[in-house]
């Protein structure tokens, strides 16, 4: 049930791409991942730019398993569905047999709950996005699966602690649920206690190490490049309250039927309180910490909260079983009523947002082929093989574009994250690095763009029917060309002084 479940989840979605435009995918970053996993398959290398090694995919692993369709020379869409598709139908499958109090294996509730977990749109969207979330939620439940009710394995749960991090840096919190779990076991001697830790430290710890080592050989750092970059580039967001960053979080994953959820969670909380089993308490605990880091740390909540969807499998499974506990509490019939009302009223949310995020998807997929991908494809076709090409969305471009990328993100160029922000500072580094064209949103970069002299403009119309720019590719102008009016260029001149053109 579960797995026809998922796969018919990811089947809409990709119907309802193909039927707006085309198949792809909603994210360019996902292109990131494509262009380093075909490195990897065809010239042995761990590069973005051929013959430059770089620690701009944050998730090796998914890379890997991306690499293996390219070796079999496959188109990269439909490999990567595939392993999104098997990732979220086994994250079902798992959720479906995690131990809850009171539900039997064939329970209606069960197929409930696979039904939530297997069409909740996040976690359809993820399946069908070539991004590595999908796989990292599927890592969550079999971690949950491994740590309730005790960790009978600690030196496997430490290994797979230890392989999520492989997917994405962010992982290394999930260690938390296990260690609790450990640490709260009911009636088990401190010393029985005491050896699990050991045994999971050490099981994360073999997992891990590789992993950091493989960091500092590519990036030179012990956590990618794209760990620092993210957060210098929302520098900004980070001005706000702690309270008011914790909050946008928190609202991405309860879009949907997440918000009749989170009742449940607290009733299924209380419950467990109540009981004194303190070790259950571990995953729910976990999940308001996984969202207090990205507060802190990273508080963005883009592209339908991507980075906050691996709480998902905790609001899910918890939520529900809050839910049932109500049914099977509420002895007279008004609350009865009201208690199964409101297990069937999640269930139909659910279905709603399922139809809702497929058309939210294909829009997704839509705006990235037309602004990414075929500007990418313009300047494979009407640009000098040799011509340097600065950017900010690097994926599509480096997959696309067959030329050498000037990356002003800092995914890939780690010495671009100082000056992310610094426009002045970008436009000196272009002409250092003797960039030929810029290709972004103008709104993106003003002052950069000011210096360049437009040669194309996309003709998307879905960027430009949600408010936003169509992307542009200028030519770069060189510092022998007095820049126009507005723009801003720092750079060394013949007579060895600075020109600042300003407005």
């Amino acid at each position: 049930m579960a797995v026809a479940a998922a796969l018919a989840g990811v089947a809409l979605y990709l119907v309802s791409s193909r039927m707006t435009l085309r198949l792809g995918f909603p994210l360019d970053d996902a292109w990131i991942h494509q262009t380093y996993a075909r490195n990897l398959a065809l010239r042995g290398e761990w590069s973005f730019v051929p013959g430059a090694a770089s620690g701009g995919s944050t998730a090796p692993l998914w890379t890997l398993l991306l690499a293996i369709g390219a070796w079999l020379r496959l188109d990269p869409r439909p490999w990567a569905y595939l392993l999104g598709a098997a990732s979220l139908a086994g994250g079902a499958v798992l959720a479906v047999r995690l131990p809850r109090p009171g539900a039997s294996a064939g329970s209606v509730w069960l197929v409930g709950l696979a039904l939530l977990f297997a069409w909740e749109w996040h976690l359809v969207w993820a399946a069908a996005s070539g991004m590595e979330v999908i796989l990292l939620v599927a890592l969550v439940v079999t971690i949950l699966r491994l740590s309730l009710p005790i960790v009978r394995r600690p030196l496997l749960t430490g290994a797979v602690v230890g392989l999520a991090m492989w997917i994405r840096p962010d992982a290394v919190t999930l260690g938390l649920i296990p260690f609790l779990a450990l640490l709260l076991q009911a009636g088990a001697p401190f010393r029985q206690r005491l050896i699990g830790l050991a045994w999971l430290a050490l099981g994360a710890g073999l997992a891990a190490a590789p992993y950091l080592f493989f960091n500092v050989r590519t990036a030179g750092t012990l956590w990618p490049s794209t760990f620092y970059a993210k957060r210098a580039e929302y520098a900004e967001l980070r001005r706000a309250g702690y309270g008011l960053r914790y909050a946008q979080l928190m609202v991405a994953p309860l879009t949907g039927s997440g918000l009749l959820l989170l009742p449940g969670v607290i009733v299924a909380t209380a419950q467990t309180v109540r009981q004194r089993r303190w070790a259950e308490l571990a995953p729910v605990v976990w999940a308001a910490l996984y969202l207090a880091i990205f507060a802190a740390w990273l508080p963005v909540a883009y592209q339908h909260g991507r980075y906050q969807m691996p709480v998902l499998p905790v609001l899910i499974v918890v939520g529900w079983q809050g839910i049932h506990t109500c049914v099977k509490a509420a002895a007279k019939a008004p609350w009865r009523v009201l208690a199964r009302a409101w297990a069937l009223a999640t269930l139909a949310v659910t279905l709603a947002f399922l139809l809702l995020g497929a058309r939210a998807y294909a829009r997704d997929v839509a705006s990235i082929e037309t602004e990414m991908v075929d500007t990418a494809r313009w300047i494979a076709d009407h640009t000098d093989p040799r011509a340097r090409i600065a950017a900010h969305d690097i994926g599509a471009l480096g997959y696309f574009g067959q030329r050498p990328v000037l990356d002003l993100a800092g995914l890939v160029e780690p010495a671009v994250i100082p000056i992310l922000r610094d426009e002045s500072a970008l436009a000196a580094y272009l002409n250092e690095a003797g960039a030929d064209y810029l290709m972004t949103f103008p709104g993106w970069y003003p002052r950069l763009t000011a210096c360049g002299e437009a040669v194309y403009v996309s003709h998307g119309m879905f960027s430009a029917g949600q408010g936003d720019e169509n992307m542009h590719v200028f030519r770069w102008r060189r510092p022998s060309v007095v820049p126009p009016q507005g723009c801003m260029l720092y750079s060394p001149w013949p007579n060895g002084a600075d020109l600042v053109v300003d407005e």
